[in-house]
Formats: C-alpha cells, sequence, structure tokens
C-alpha cells in the first residue's frame, strides 16, 4: 500500500513523516536517493533497515544526515517537473497515460525493493492528492495542518520562499481575484501575502480533500501532534494500517515532542501584522479549530 504525508510546508509534516519512517513496515525515498542519481541500490532497496540502525545523531537535521526525503530532485529526474513543481494544484485530469507509467513505475519499483507492506512519501506545498489517487486509488493520505500565522511566519524566515517576489514570481501562480484584492488593500504586505498563500493552500486541500474516499483521508494537528505524540501517531499509524509494535517503540523514542515553540510566532509579528494575519485568516483558522 502507498501512503503520502501531506502538508503546506513548515507545517510539522517533516516530524510526522521522520518519526513514521522509524516503524519496520514502512518503506521511503532517502534523501541520498533524492541527491545521487547513481544511488547505490542496497542504499535504495534498504532505506528504511538503514534509518532505523543509523545512530541518531546522524539523522537529525541541519548536519550531514540519512533520512527521509520528499525527493523533488529524484523526483525531476525520473517523473517529470510537473509533480515536482507545479505552479498550481494537480488533480486526476492532469493524468495523461505517460505520467501514470512513469510515477507507477517510480513508486511501484522502490516499494517492491523495500519490501514493507507500506511505501510512505511526502508532498508539500500543493497537496497533488488528487492526482496520486487517480493513479494509486487505494493509497492512504495523511494531512498534517498547522496554524496558518505559524506557518507565514517560517515562510517569511526561509532563504527559499519567494514570495518577496510576489505572485508573479513566486511558488503558486495568480492569485484568486479576492485574494489578490486583498492583498492590493494590504499595500501589498509581505507578512499578509504569506498568510494568504496558507489561505490559498488550505482551499486546496480541501478541494483535495472531497476527491478522495472518507476512509482514505486524515488530518492531524500538528499542534496536537506535540500535545499529545503518541496518541496522534498511533491514530495515524491504524489509518495505515499499521500497529504499534517493540521495534516501533524503540525508534519513536528517539524522538523529542515539544510544545514550546507551537505557538512561537505570537513575537513574530508587530501588533499591526499580526491584527491583519488574524482577520484575514480567521474563517480558515476557526474551520481547522485555531482560536483568533
Amino acid at each position: 500500500m502507498f501512503g503520502f504525508v501531506i502538508g503546506s510546508g513548515r507545517c510539522g509534516s517533516t516530524l510526522v513523516h521522520e518519526v513514521l519512517a522509524r516503524h519496520p513496515e514502512i518503506g521511503f525515498v532517502s534523501n541520498l536517493d533524492d541527491r545521487w542519481a547513481r544511488c547505490p541500490g542496497p542504499v535504495r532497496r534498504r532505506s528504511g533497515a538503514i534509518y532505523r540502525r543509523v545512530p541518531p545523531r546522524r539523522t537529525r537535521k541541519g548536519r550531514l544526515r540519512f533520512a527521509p526525503s520528499e525527493g523533488y530532485r529524484v523526483l525531476d529526474r525520473e517523473v517529470s517537473p510537473l509533480l515536482a513543481d507545479p505552479f498550481r494544484d494537480l488533480t486526476g485530469a492532469d493524468v495523461t497515460p505517460w505520467l501514470d507509467g512513469r510515477l507507477r513505475t517510480f513508486f511501484e519499483a522502490r516499494h517492491a525493493a523495500e519490501g514493507a507492506p507500506v511505501y510512505l512519501h511526502k508532498f508539500t506545498g500543493w497537496p497533488r492528492a488528487a492526482l496520486l489517487h487517480e493513479v494509486f486509488p487505494e493509497a492512504r493520505f495523511v494531512h498534517v495542518v498547522r496554524d496558518g500565522r505559524a506557518v507565514a511566519a517560517s515562510w517569511l524566515r526561509m532563504p527559499w520562499w519567494r514570495g518577496h517576489l510576489g505572485p508573479a514570481g513566486w511558488h503558486f501562480g495568480p492569485l484568486p481575484e479576492p485574494y489578490a484584492a486583498e492583498w492590493e488593500a494590504s499595500g501589498r504586505s509581505f507578512v499578509l501575502l504569506a498568510g494568504i498563500a496558507w489561505k490559498l493552500l488550505m482551499d486546496a486541500y480541501e478541494t483535495a480533500r472531497a476527491a478522495v474516499p472518507a476512509e482514505s483521508w486524515l488530518e492531524v494537528r500538528y499542534e496536537d501532534v506535540l500535545g499529545d505524540p503518541r496518541g496522534r501517531t498511533k491514530l495515524v499509524l491504524g489509518s495505515l494500517g499499521l500497529s504499534w509494535t517493540p521495534a516501533f517503540e524503540r525508534g519513536f523514542t528517539r524522538h523529542t515532542f515539544s510544545s514550546a515553540r507551537a505557538d512561537a510566532f505570537h513575537g513574530d509579528y508587530s501588533p499591526a501584522q499580526r491584527e491583519a494575519l488574524d482577520r484575514s485568516l480567521a474563517d480558515h483558522l476557526a474551520r481547522f479549530g485555531y482560536p483568533v
């Protein structure tokens, strides 16, 4: 079975993906497979086993490490830039016979080589779920949601964030008219544009969710994962048809969960910026249970 962890980016999906990858019945694309076009076969075939055996210090972000990857380089090479870097969300109507074949070859070959019951991949930005469901009808989706004000604050600090170029040069294509008018009325605020980007993606996730069977979609908030890591992780494992095993317990204890920065975004904005974001995002925040 295929599983996909999806989220806006800077939403906690990496933590969820890496925790799940500790399960002995899960395989995935590794960062070496992503970066190295001639990645050795044993590494490609045994990513899960290697990840679960290397010392924790060799899997942490911010240093040379071995870990699960979103694999955009290898997807660009072996599937299509359409999947790796689209300017809008992808739907079932975007699946051509050629793309269907490339996607199946990429994931099914790696799944078979890994030999694990579940092959788990992560996508951020656009959900791509409707397209993936068209190709893999039995796939399960785990949507990780985070407070849009925290996501926007994190985006604004990232060197890859292209919001400073405006909608003409960023990741998400032109703004819908209501959002474009809102941005113009703000004096083209970059802070508000980051918040609007989160709204734009959440709209896409709602549309994608409607295209996937209800039993194949699980939504989990990042803040809830931090507050109840065992309970939420068990829920996610269940959605993938997996149980909590002693081997997974050993891997799970390698991870640290802290709620300390869950609402740190409060200090990332001026009072006027925070007020503008609260006003703009209010309906979307309420939809996902976030207070304003």
